[in-house]
């Protein structure tokens, strides 16, 4: 049969980060997380946003342990001041949902294209911040949200940050396709851990997502027919992200696994396609340089068993 939310183990006595938790698959994914016993952190970038979503949260789950702490992708102070507060505290999933799709052109804090910036680069630096309170953890594990739409485009390193050209939806795909080559690299490293790296996409999930890119843009016109897309043809929150919570959660997920929705299953999940240059060896290892290097942050992981 096929994996559904009802399927999530017993998760008490674990603690989980869900970054963007204030809104859409996010939220889903902490209030489930949360109501099998996860101790649960919504790690979102407003406060007021937060604390709403904190709310609405207890509400729905009265027994939740969760709690808000805030984190700003877009900004790498924000993300070493977050791992920083973490330090010494238990770890045992990471899930990197946060994200932008398809909008205009702009810069992070630290001058990175914004949808590479906050999608790839801040979610990277993330991980290896908090990577010793993860291998800490006895069963560790990341899961990067990716997208379909990744097909569209591999990562462009000559011109990361989209300086020569930029092409709103060209530049999501790209971002798209670096949490997977981020992912791959992950279960590569550390393949000699506990730890278990692993991606998965919503499918058309209707969320706030596919409206923000045009109310950025100022087109009402592109606003609505997102929406009226949204109302067509996509899912419920709750199906959009049963991905990500088997991704999360199911026993069976193997390192580097990419989860996607079974069509004949609303609410099901299980492996889907991905592009065969986010497994390329070559291409990931030179995307995690490069994350280094753009983000000043490494990835300690202990030295392999000696044979």
């Amino acid at each position: 049969m096929a994996w559904t939310v009802r399927d999530i183990p017993d998760l008490k006595g674990r603690t989980a980060v869900v970054t963007g938790a204030n809104s859409g698959l996010g939220y889903v994914v902490a209030r489930e997380l949360a109501r099998r016993g996860a101790g649960t952190v919504l790690a979102c970038r407003s406060r007021e946003r937060g604390r709403a979503a904190l709310e609405r949260l207890r509400g729905e789950v009265p027994e939740a342990r969760a709690e808000l702490r805030l984190l700003d992708l877009a900004d790498l102070s924000s993300v070493r001041a977050f791992a920083t507060q973490w330090r010494g505290e238990r770890l045992d999933l990471l899930v990197n949902n946060a994200g932008l799709m398809a909008v205009p052109r702009g810069t992070t804090e630290d001058g990175f294209e914004t949808q590479f910036g906050v999608n790839h680069l801040g979610h990277f630096a993330l991980t290896g911040l908090l990577l010793p309170s993860l291998l800490a953890a006895p069963a560790p594990r990341v899961v990067s949200v990716s997208s379909m739409a990744h097909l569209a485009a591999n990562v462009d390193l000559s011109d990361p940050h989209a300086e020569r050209r930029y092409l709103r939806w060209v530049a999501y795909a790209r971002s798209k396709s670096a949490n997977l080559m981020f992912t791959h690299e992950l279960a590569r490293r550390a393949r000699h851990t506990a730890l278990v790296a692993a991606a998965a996409h919503p499918g058309w999930a209707a969320t706030e997502l596919q409206a923000k890119g045009p109310r950025m843009a100022g087109s009402a016109v592109q606003e609505r027919a997102a929406r009226v897309l949204n109302a067509l043809v996509g899912s419920a929150p709750e199906a959009g992200a049963a991905p990500l919570l088997h991704a999360a959660t199911a026993p069976d997920v193997a390192p580097d696994a990419y989860v996607g929705p079974r069509a004949a299953a609303r609410g099901g999940a299980g492996r889907t396609w991905r592009a065969p240059w986010t497994t390329n060896d070559a291409m990931t290892a030179r995307l995690w340089t490069v994350s280094g290097e753009l983000t000043q942050v490494t990835y300690d992981f202990p030295a392999p068993p000696s044979t």
